[in-house]
């Protein structure tokens, strides 16, 4: 720690975090479920609050289109896994994180021994599916997640501790994965602010500061630029309850 004193002297000099909080971060681990537009900002987000462990799922390539959104990525990324440049961003950014990565896609099957190992997980998915998934994952193992998605202007953010506040299946209980998927456009100012948000759950969890995004929803519209923060009631007979 002394020798990352400078780099994060910004961060130290915070009341809240101080030296203390800067030693909770170091020795945090976090796993970005997705490398796409809301984890580029988000894994760059925790790289730049100095969270020592980062774990980063995605079983996707990086194209073309991703660029106008998913910055760790670059020209030279174009058909490579999006873990690949996500873990060199990170570590041309700083060493001495610790970065594993995981060229998967997320199951009922495969989640234990990855999830094991992470303290708080960020749900950065572009799907539906993807979201649930994990939020019934994070139910079963008691791992706090940071829900957060956006579309075209818009985005939303949450923050579930299992078995303590609401979760999605709370807030959507009748919610259906059958349809087909249409890709909807996005624009990077929504997304980054949205990551944004969803850090600084992470990071008030980490450092058990602030007030957080529990039994609420955060919902952005930048085209009218607008905040909302709406209540969401625990469901009693939701799975979160089981």
């Amino acid at each position: 720690m002394p020798d990352n004193f400078e780099r994060y002297n910004r961060n130290i000099l915070v009341p809240e975090v101080g030296i203390k909080g800067q030693k909770k971060l170091s020795d945090a681990k976090v796993l970005v479920c997705g490398a796409g537009g809301l984890g580029s900002t988000v894994i760059v987000n925790l790289a730049s609050l100095g969270v020592g462990h980062i774990g980063i799922i995605d079983n996707d390539t990086v194209e073309l289109s991703n660029l106008n959104r998913q910055y760790i990525h670059n020209l030279s990324s174009l058909k490579h896994p999006k873990t690949d440049s996500a873990k060199a961003w990170v570590q041309n950014y700083n060493r001495d994180i610790q970065t594993e990565t995981f060229k998967i896609r997320l199951d009922k099957k495969n989640y234990i021994d990855i999830v094991a190992k992470y303290d708080i997980l960020a749900d950065c998915f572009d799907s539906f599916e993807s979201k649930f998934l994990l939020n019934d994952i994070a139910i079963q193992t008691g791992k706090p997640l940071v829900h957060a998605g956006v579309s075209e202007f818009k985005g939303q953010v949450m923050t579930i501790l299992p078995k303590k506040s609401a979760c999605l299946r709370c807030l959507m209980p009748d919610a259906s994965y059958t349809e087909n998927y249409v890709a909807k456009g996005v624009v990077s100012p929504a997304v980054s602010a949205i990551a944004s948000i969803e850090s600084m759950e992470i990071l008030k969890l980490i450092l058990g500061k602030g007030s957080l995004l529990t039994d609420k929803i955060f919902i952005f519209d930048g085209l009218n630029t607008r905040f909302r923060t709406l209540d969401v009631q625990k469901n009693s007979k939701c799975i979160c309850n089981r």
